[in-house]
């Protein structure tokens, strides 16, 4: 079974406007909403492409609840724990000639509640696979995932970590199945301005050296350079389109991966499959179908995926 965890999920609030003028009432064209955070993108990606799963994380209040309703009519299934105290955040996004986006802090989240999530991952079992995504409340300690990597590592898990900064630092020694920065992220991990695909790889490569199993590095536009435990390095171009919303396209493309290694083992269609998931999200309103991600990876056979030894 596929587990995704969000710890501070959100009710996105997005409203198309013309011309915003700050001051001044503004009257939108066009709302949306839509659950989000990560691991939920993660999730019903993973889903649209057929694959079942959970998601598990905090909700709270009349928000939470609009989250959990949400994920259902999807077709997702959820095991959220109900906090007692606040309510889960409202992400607003205006969109006009710029993005302007206001992000809320979501409610606090207990050590009382903390232990019913633990307890919810003890039921893990080996050959699970665990997808830890998103960043989480200033609140908790940045160990957080770490912890929850040693409390499983008697399971034999398969972990995924898509994460930043000391979150994402923190769990390499626990050897995780697969970590997803981006280009912008590996800069700020190592302080350095990379130019080229060598530079990527060899930053990439001290992450794998430092204990994860698998890199993937998500290039945009560009690709992706997937690092593989199989000693080789991977590189696909990315399928060409119309860039309409970015927002949900790393998540995709960690769902991607994570489907195309389980239909087939092999990190060559797990790195396509993720690159075309997330580029059918970033061409699309919505997140990425079975139907996009297939129609783009048609096409993508045409660009160069090429592999060589490390």
């Amino acid at each position: 079974m596929i587990y995704t965890l969000t710890v501070n999920p959100s009710l996105d609030y997005i409203t198309f406007v013309d011309h915003l003028i700050l001051g001044e009432v503004n009257r939108s064209t066009k709302e949306q909403i839509f659950p989000g955070g990560k691991g939920i993108n993660v999730s019903i990606v993973l889903k649209n492409l057929g694959f079942e799963n959970e998601a598990l994380g905090f909700i709270a209040g009349f928000t939470g609840k609009e989250v959990e309703k949400s994920l259902k009519e999807l077709g997702c299934v959820s095991d959220f724990i109900q906090v007692e105290k606040g309510i889960t955040r409202i992400n607003v996004k205006v969109k006009s000639k710029d993005i302007t986006e206001i992000n809320g802090q979501g409610p606090q989240i207990t050590q009382k509640e903390m232990e019913k999530l633990y307890k919810k991952l003890d039921q893990l079992v080996e050959g699970d696979i665990l997808i830890l995504a998103g960043n989480i409340p200033n609140s908790m300690p940045k160990s957080l995932y770490a912890d929850i990597m040693k409390r499983c590592t008697s399971k034999n898990l398969k972990i995924v970590v898509d994460a930043t900064g000391d979150l994402l630092i923190n769990v390499l020694k626990q050897h995780p199945f697969l970590i997803k920065p981006n280009k912008h992220e590996l800069e700020e991990l190592f302080n350095v301005t990379l130019k080229s695909i060598e530079d990527i790889e060899y930053y990439g490569k001290k992450l794998q050296q430092i204990g994860a199993q698998n890199v993937l590095i998500s290039l945009a536009e560009k690709g992706a350079l997937l690092i593989a435990e199989d000693q080789k390095i991977y590189y696909s171009k990315a399928p060409k389109g119309n860039l309409v919303n970015s927002v949900g396209s790393g998540d995709s493309m960690v769902a991607g991966f994570v489907a195309g290694f389980l239909e087939s083992e092999n990190y060559q269609h797990a790195l396509k499959m993720g690159i075309c998931a997330g580029s059918a999200s970033a061409f699309s309103e919505k997140l990425a179908t079975r139907e996009e991600v297939e129609h783009l990876m048609e096409k993508l056979e045409e660009c160069t995926v090429y592999k060589r030894e490390k």
